[in-house]
């Protein structure tokens, strides 16, 4: 396991959140970029907010970068969860107006799903700051397991 790094540049933060934000471009300015974003995301204007999680690739989703495609596990899932998940991922940007992030760390495309289904049933605030605050997780353990 890696320690955090003192300092990353724009470009190793845009590989780690999936994209290169107003986010990731406030975090390559900071000391502990990792250490401090959830700091950095609470400070931030919603539309700043959306943007970090729309760079994010849908679970299930065909098209991801080698790294989404290998904690998302095979794409040879069962196509009835496949399908339930892209049409849930749909439902839920319709209903919050950004994208579902979730730490996957091995957990199956099944279970995925169920906290999908879950998260449907929260608010839109709550679910900012879920999703801000598992894009953060996602970020960390990416850093450490590299």
């Amino acid at each position: 396991m890696r320690e955090l790094p003192r300092k990353l540049s724009a470009d190793e933060l845009a590989a780690l959140f999936e994209g290169r934000t107003r986010f990731v471009e406030r975090m390559a300015e900071l000391d502990d970029p990792l250490a401090r974003a959830d700091e950095v995301l609470a400070s931030l204007p919603e539309d700043e907010k959306i943007e970090a999680l729309d760079t994010h690739p849908a679970i299930g989703a065909r098209r991801l970068s080698a790294r989404s495609s290998a904690e998302q596990g095979p794409a040879d899932a069962d196509p009835t969860i496949l399908s339930e998940l892209a049409y849930l991922n749909q439902v839920y940007e319709e209903k919050f107006g950004f994208r579902f992030v979730v730490f996957v760390h091995g957990r199956s495309k099944r279970e995925i799903l169920e906290v999908l289904r879950e998260r449907l049933a929260g608010s839109r605030e709550q679910e900012l700051e879920t999703g801000c605050s598992e894009l953060v997780a996602i970020a960390r353990d990416r850093w450490a397991s590299a």
